[in-house]
């Protein structure tokens, strides 16, 4: 089975979805297996990383406006600057996720979380995950 959850977000918005997606985890009943997360968007992307300190998410979405600015040279001017800017972050980041399911739980750090990241927005956007068990 695959579930499905729509969410709303806000330009460069970070959302966690570790809890969503432990709920999951649970309620499907699977003690040992996978759990793949998705996003079908091209300028949003998943991320694990530390769920403890807001400021880390300010340093991470800083070094990919770093790395890859917004600017009107890009080839891609399908839709906008920033457009072509967050397929290029999208890119780098990832889109799937796949974490170890074991003993019914999902197998991340003390302090590690599941995070998406808006890289455009605002936009109504979804994710998918997907149990399996061993």
């Amino acid at each position: 089975m695959v579930y499905e959850t729509n969410i709303e977000t806000q330009k460069d918005q970070v959302l966690s979805l570790t809890e969503r997606v432990e709920s999951l985890v649970a309620a499907s009943g699977v003690r040992e297996g996978m759990c793949f997360i998705t996003v079908p968007h091209t300028t949003a992307g998943l991320i694990v990383t530390s769920k403890y300190d807001e400021a880390d998410f300010a340093d991470i979405k800083n070094e990919l406006r770093r790395l890859v600015p917004t600017r009107v040279d890009f080839c891609h001017q399908f839709d906008t600057p920033e457009d072509a800017a967050g397929h290029i972050k999208s890119a780098l980041t990832g889109v799937s996720l796949a974490i170890i399911v074991t003993r019914g739980r999902l197998l991340l750090g003390s302090s590690q979380g599941i995070f998406f990241l808006e890289f455009d927005g605002p936009r109504g956007r979804k994710y998918h995950v997907k149990i399996m068990p061993d």
